[in-house]
């Protein structure tokens, strides 16, 4: 899998044109074998092919807007394009009005130059983990594809991953509300980022829980996601500073993040942490109590439920049956909430926080798989009750990070034909730029893919 860098490196050394990759971008979506299908709800086949031809004009010029104009983009189902009605993966918007405007991150993302291909599949209204939606059908992961109905590609962002996995684009588009971002990524073999939630404009997408959302990158290393970041932050090109790995403080919690894990992560995972160690990092096992009461302060129902209900509670009035049934339950649970219930969790969060951040501070991030367990067939899934068990297990350590407001990463951690498995740092909140120089030499430790 070739990395921004390096396709941009070849756009401005004229060894390829926009045009060209676009064209074999567009290819590969609409191969008859592929998952290009189920991966984009709607492909933007000759605008696109206009584009590029337009930043090839513009480069020759000498007047291309960056280093990246010409690169084929794939834009979740979730943000606002002009023109275009924003149905995130659902059947319930399908005849909504069309956005007046562009979401900021997807203006910012045009101004830079990069091409969109097409809007990609999801789960309806992005509240699930695994990537399932029974409206549009459920992109396969790379592993093990065609084999007994294929395998999850981890979700909400289940398009975004499947696009860059498979050579459809050379980054997506995604969100973040509970780990959006990062399971896809671990499921399909790619790096997933999910920034400190303010640093990043969500107007223009439709919310999830207004407290936890965020929008991220999908890409193929850690200097893609670096890179699209500061774009999507309104950030001016920065050098990511080169740091060994020696030195560098890690903490792996003892507490909830390693339970329920299969053999094949564990056995990635504690791989992983050998090569760090063995390349000078120190590695530290520590119980953080912390993250124990963020699952008791949830047990009421958390955040996503009842903000999700609020935002949502009027359609389901009208239109219920036209909902994922497994969407709908969750969303409905919202409904349950008490108004002082929902302060109390504001008032818990605030202090898990703080606590947090005293007990973390002498570490430069945290280390957990991204996802306990490799990704599950689309077949098991379908059963409602193991569907639900799952989930929960899929989003339990990445939504950690949403709910203490940190910044966080998932890189690729097995090799050749293991099972794929992320692992996940966890930054300080507002240290994302900390975080990319630290990922990026853990990624330099790892396997290669």
């Amino acid at each position: 899998m070739r990395t921004l860098i390096d396709q941009a490196m070849d756009l401005e050394q004229g060894h390829v044109t926009s045009r060209e990759l676009v064209e074999a971008a567009l290819a590969r979506i609409a191969d008859p074998d592929g998952e290009g299908r189920r991966t984009f709800l709607a492909v933007e086949a000759e605008a696109a092919r206009a584009s590029a031809d337009a930043m090839d004009l513009l480069r020759r010029a000498g007047r291309a807007p960056g280093p990246y104009a010409g690169l084929p983009l794939s834009v979740k189902d979730l943000f606002d394009v002009a023109g275009e009605t924003t149905a995130a993966g659902s059947r319930v918007l399908q005849g909504a009005a069309p956005a007046g405007r562009h979401a900021p991150v997807v203006a910012r993302m045009l101004a830079a130059g990069f091409v969109p291909v097409g809007r990609t599949n999801m789960v309806e209204f992005a509240f699930s983990g695994l990537g399932m939606n029974p409206h549009w059908g459920t992109p396969q992961a790379p592993w093990e594809r065609g084999i007994d109905g294929g395998r999850v590609p981890g979700g909400s962002s289940s398009g975004a991953a499947v696009s860059v996995a498979d050579g459809m684009a050379a980054v997506a588009l995604g969100t973040d509300t509970g780990g959006s971002c990062r399971i896809p990524a671990a499921f399909c073999g790619i790096v997933g980022y999910k920034p400190t939630a303010r640093r990043v404009p969500t107007d223009g997408v439709l919310p999830l829980s207004h407290t936890l959302d965020s929008v991220g990158p999908l890409a193929a290393s850690v200097r893609c996601c670096a890179a699209v970041d500061a774009i999507l932050a309104g950030e001016a090109p920065r050098a990511m500073p080169s740091l060994p790995l020696a030195g560098l403080r890690f903490a792996v919690p003892t507490s909830v993040v390693l339970e329920g894990m299969d053999d094949a992560v564990a056995f990635a995972f504690d791989r992983a942490l050998s090569l760090l160690a063995g390349a000078g990092a120190q590695v530290t096992r520590a119980a953080f109590p912390q993250l124990e009461r963020i699952l008791r302060a949830n047990a009421t129902g958390g955040f996503t439920a009842p903000e999700a209900y609020a935002w949502h509670r009027d359609l389901l009035r009208a239109q219920a049956d036209a909902y994922d049934p497994l969407v709908r339950v969750r969303i409905e649970r919202g409904e349950a909430m008490r108004a002082h219930e929902y302060i109390e969790l504001l008032g818990a969060r605030a202090a898990i926080i703080a606590s947090m951040d005293t007990a973390a501070a002498p570490f430069d991030a945290l280390l957990m798989p991204t996802a306990p367990v490799v990704p599950p067939r689309i077949e098991a899934m379908r059963d409602p009750a193991e569907y639900t068990r799952v989930n929960a297990l899929v989003l339990r350590n990445p939504a950690l990070a949403n709910f203490l407001d940190r910044c966080s990463i998932s890189l690729p951690m097995h090799q050749g034909d293991e099972p794929p498995a992320g692992l996940m740092l966890v930054g300080q909140t507002g240290g994302d730029h900390q975080l990319f120089s630290v990922a990026a030499a853990v990624e330099a430790a790892l396997p290669r893919q």
